[in-house]
């Protein structure tokens, strides 16, 4: 999954990016609020982390005009501002949860994933195709009553696949939602990491539920590769 981080507090900044994407989020930054709203409206992301004191546009602007632009990613916002009517007025714009500094990195993943759970349409906590189960929000994997242990890359690979059952994806969609904006390494990490997930979900169960689509990309069974 994919999250903004809307910080001008750099250190801050670079250790949330840091610890999301150890958690398996790609994990893109922007310093200010102007910078922030451009990137919020021209990238699809699954959730935003927005401080409210910002250079440019605060946070409360920045939230408001992304509501009324139309746009529902969910927003968390995260300050240092911690009297209930900044935290009623975030609210208010569009802000859909509220964290004061300092916080618990623990429980700010959690809310991060039940948001992204929630999102701008519903999605389920548990992500089915067949026997093949995800957790998104403890990160666990199963095929039929068999755990499987997954990279945090990998988890965040199969998370998007499963939201995208029975649909075909390009790698460079693939690399939008599980990697990030600064990666400019090879095309072909995706193909890794496809045969990395097979290795693990497919063939040690004798299925086949990862289809390559020559020149497109690749499409998940919805059906998980049931025999």
């Amino acid at each position: 999954m994919r999250v903004l981080v809307v910080e001008d507090e750099v250190t801050l900044a670079e250790g949330l990016r840091r610890g999301l994407e150890a958690e398996g989020f790609a994990t893109d930054v922007a310093h200010d609020g102007t910078d922030g709203l451009h990137m919020a409206t021209e990238h699809a992301y699954d959730a935003i982390v927005l401080d409210i004191m910002l250079p440019g546009m605060n946070g409360y602007l920045v939230c408001s005009a992304l509501r009324d632009a139309g746009i529902w990613t969910p927003i968390l916002m995260l300050t240092a501002k911690d009297g209930e009517f900044d935290e009623a007025e975030g609210l208010d714009t569009g802000a859909d949860d509220y964290v004061t500094k300092p916080f618990s990195y623990v429980a700010l993943v959690s809310r991060i994933h039940a948001l992204i759970r929630r999102g701008g349409a519903e999605r389920p906590p548990v992500l089915e195709a067949g026997d093949l189960r995800f957790d998104s929000g403890a990160r666990r994997t199963w095929r039929g009553e068999t755990e499987v242990s997954l990279t945090a890359r990998e988890a965040s690979l199969l998370e998007y696949l499963l939201h995208r059952a029975g649909q075909v994806v390009s790698k460079t969609e693939i690399l939008d939602h599980v990697w990030d904006d600064r990666f400019d390494g090879d095309l072909n990490i995706v193909e890794v990491y496809i045969r990395h997930l097979r290795n693990k979900i497919d063939r040690p169960f004798d299925r086949d539920s990862i289809e390559t689509i020559r020149g497109a990309g690749y499409r998940l069974a919805q059906d998980g590769g049931s025999p």
